[in-house]
């Protein structure tokens, strides 16, 4: 179906139909606004690769793609996006307008046919597209009120036309009132994200991309220069390595790996990018698959990062994720052998490397530390501590704890102190039953003058749960205080302090009442 042409040849209407019926479900898509916003700036990118010489042959070599995005949150509320892209020619209007109508070239970046139509549907009741076309003599606007269209059940709709010069060309895409229309505090993110999405040909000098005036330009992490940690005699290295695997039938991946210095975990993980354009990976939302990087938290999960090429894989319709199928496993574990191969072993590295933190890190961890403690202990100490403080004081248990079916993991360790044998019996439990965060049995010595001082901790305690549930090394950190904890009071009932529980017994409610709060 071609637009409507008056005899001049003007076009007076465009055809919309087969699918209006769908356009009033789009604003119900599971989009993340980054992801919306990529679909204007996807199409602008495809016009300029497709008419990249005729652009350089009005411009010049140094010709730039620009694209522009303006959130105006005053009202009337609108978002425009507007690139200096060769616009949407006259022939592609039947195309670019009608729901899932799939373009004849789909190994760009526009492949589905509905990405304009379906971003701009997610984020607004009624939107406009005003667009020049390179070498044509009219500007043109086509506009969009969804709600009219689905009741109207339009079939078409008018296109504005006035003269212009056939050496101009953009797309202006204008959403009124929309639906999502990003929070001041959600503009930094969306820029994070943008920036991710399309550092490659922002890299590359082809793009030049704005948000509300600020250009977005990535600055990729400092990589790691150090000795492999079990060879530190053999020197320093950058701990960078390019990646490179087949696995056949068409697919296939390429790009690099490294190690951050110093660690982020919010940059750290893959980006995962499909003909130039990052599909997943962006932000703070970086691909870090448990098969590589183990339990959120890790060394290993916040300092591995990279950028992989994928090729042959499907994405989905809304271009925020791949469809791997049954090939997800097969591709990681390729992965892991190319990240951890002799030669630069990055996994090994990455778990074992240690450095001490700069004054200005520590100092910006005190910071955000101690501010979210202090507000914590603000809002639950004043009705805790009075109730907590009205207990009677308590002495250290000297009966055996007794055994739980939901034991995690137990060890035993003999020491020697001041010519005593001591019997340490530690034991991590996740049985929610029990409402101490730390136990303690200091039991009377035994016939062979052995002291048995056991000590559980329960994984399954709110404050375990808000802040060490799964992380090796977080439970590891707050074992060993639990552990000093329960060693200071047999040492201080052994040298005559009195009603020695007392202090571990108000901690465990401390914790449970007022320092669980994440």
């Amino acid at each position: 179906m071609l637009p409507e042409q008056t005899k001049s040849g003007a076009i007076t209407a465009v055809p919309i139909r087969p699918g209006v019926s769908v356009l009033s479900i789009l604003r119900h898509l599971n989009y993340k606004i980054w992801f919306a916003l990529a679909e204007f700036v996807d199409n602008a990118v495809q016009s300029y690769l497709s008419n990249k010489e005729r652009l350089e042959a009005l411009h010049g070599p140094a010709f730039r793609l620009k694209v522009n995005i303006n959130v105006e949150n005053t009202a009337p509320s609108r978002i425009i996006v507007r690139d200096n892209a060769a616009g949407i020619a006259q022939r592609d209007f039947p195309r670019a307008f009608r729901p899932a109508a799939v373009p004849p070239d789909r190994s760009g970046l526009s492949e589905f046919g509905m990405g304009m139509k379906s971003a701009a549907c997610w984020f607004a009741p009624c939107w406009s597209v005003r667009t020049k076309a390179l070498g044509e003599a009219v500007e043109r606007m086509v506009r969009f009120d969804v709600a009219k269209i689905v009741r109207d059940q339009l079939e078409e709709l008018e296109i504005d036309e006035m003269p212009s010069m056939p050496s101009a060309h953009f797309t202006e895409i204008t959403l009124d009132d929309p639906y999502h229309l990003p929070a001041s505090r959600t503009v930094g993110k969306i820029k994070d994200h943008l920036t991710d999405i399309y550092r490659v040909y922002v890299r590359e000098g082809i793009l030049e991309l704005r948000l509300n005036s600020d250009p977005l330009e990535y600055m990729p992490p400092r990589i790691l220069v150090a000795p492999y940690v079990r060879k530190p005699d053999n020197g320093s290295k950058e701990w960078r390595r390019d990646i490179r695997f087949d696995l056949g039938g068409g697919l296939s991946a390429h790009g690099f790996a490294g190690l951050m210095d110093p660690m982020n975990t919010n940059r750290s993980g893959f980006a995962l990018f499909r003909r130039g354009r990052l599909i997943e990976g962006s932000g703070d939302e970086g691909y870090r698959p448990p098969f590589i990087f183990g339990q959120p938290g890790n060394f290993r999960w916040r300092r591995l990062f990279g950028e992989l090429h994928i090729e042959g894989f499907e994405v989905s319709h809304t271009k925020d994720g791949f469809r791997w199928d049954e090939n997800e496993q097969p591709f990681l574990e390729l992965l892991r052998e190319e990240l951890d191969a002799d030669e630069l072993p990055l996994l090994r590295q990455a778990d074992m490397y240690r450095v001490q933190a700069t004054r200005n890190e520590l100092a910006e961890a005190a910071q955000k530390a101690i501010t979210r403690a202090v507000e914590t202990m603000k809002a639950t100490l004043p009705e805790a501590l009075p109730s907590v403080a009205s207990m009677q004081p308590v002495e250290t248990p000297e009966t055996p704890l007794q055994p739980e079916p939901s034991t995690l993991a137990t060890r035993e360790l003999p020491i020697s102190f001041r010519d005593q044998k001591w019997l340490l019996r530690i034991e991590l439990t996740s049985d929610p039953a029990q409402g101490d965060w730390l136990a303690v049995s200091d039991q009377p010595a035994q016939k062979d003058g052995v002291q048995v001082l056991e000590i559980r901790l329960s994984l399954a305690h709110p404050f375990m749960v808000s802040f060490a549930e799964t992380d090796p090394e977080d439970v590891e950190a707050l074992l060993r205080v639990a552990a000093g904890l329960a060693l200071s009071e047999k040492l201080a009932r052994g040298a005559g302090v009195k009603l020695a529980g007392t202090i571990r017994r108000n901690l465990n409610e401390l914790l449970r009442e007022a320092l669980a709060k994440p």
